[in-house]
C-alpha cells in the first residue's frame, strides 16, 4: 500500500534530485517523471532497495539529496506546496506511483548526473538506456 507519507517523500526526492532539470529544454517534466520512475522501479524490485517508496528514497547513499552533507537536504525538508516546482513534483509523485503516467525510462533503476566529476563505479562498463537533461539512466536490475 502506498501512503501519503510515501508520496510526500517521493515528491521531495524528485524536487531534490531534478528540480533544476525542469527548466532545461532537454529536461522539462520528463526529467521529473524519469527520477520518479527510477524510485518506483526500485520499489517494484523490492529486496535490498526497500519495501516502501519511503524506504527506497531514504536508503543511505542512494539519492544524494538525502545525504546528510548534501546542501539539498535542508531545502527538501522545508519546501512547501506553495513552491510551484514542488507542487508539480507532488503531482508527478502521485501520477507515477499510481501508474497513471508511463515509465519513460522503460525499467531503469539507476541514474547519475553528468555534473559529477567522475562517473559512479556502478556505471563503468554498463550501457546507458536513456538521457534526460543532465541525468543518464541505466537498467541494472530486473523489472
Amino acid at each position: 500500500m502506498i501512503t501519503s507519507d510515501d508520496i510526500d517523500i517521493l515528491a521531495r526526492t524528485i524536487f531534490g534530485e531534478a528540480r533544476g532539470e525542469y527548466t532545461r529544454s532537454d529536461g522539462g517534466i520528463a526529467a521529473l517523471i524519469a527520477v520518479a520512475n527510477v524510485v518506483i522501479n526500485r520499489f517494484k524490485q523490492g529486496g535490498w532497495f526497500g519495501s516502501t517508496i519511503k524506504e527506497v528514497c531514504l536508503k543511505p547513499w542512494q539519492f544524494s539529496c538525502w545525504n546528510k552533507n548534501d546542501p539539498n537536504v535542508a531545502l527538501i525538508k522545508e519546501v512547501t506546496i506553495n513552491n510551484p516546482i514542488f507542487k508539480l513534483c507532488k503531482q508527478v509523485a502521485e501520477e507515477v506511483s499510481s501508474q497513471r503516467w508511463p515509465d519513460l525510462t522503460e525499467g531503469c533503476d539507476h541514474y547519475f548526473s553528468t555534473s559529477l566529476v567522475k562517473s559512479p563505479s556502478w556505471s563503468v562498463g554498463k550501457k546507458p538506456k536513456l538521457r534526460v537533461g543532465r541525468h543518464i539512466f541505466y537498467q541494472l536490475g530486473g523489472n
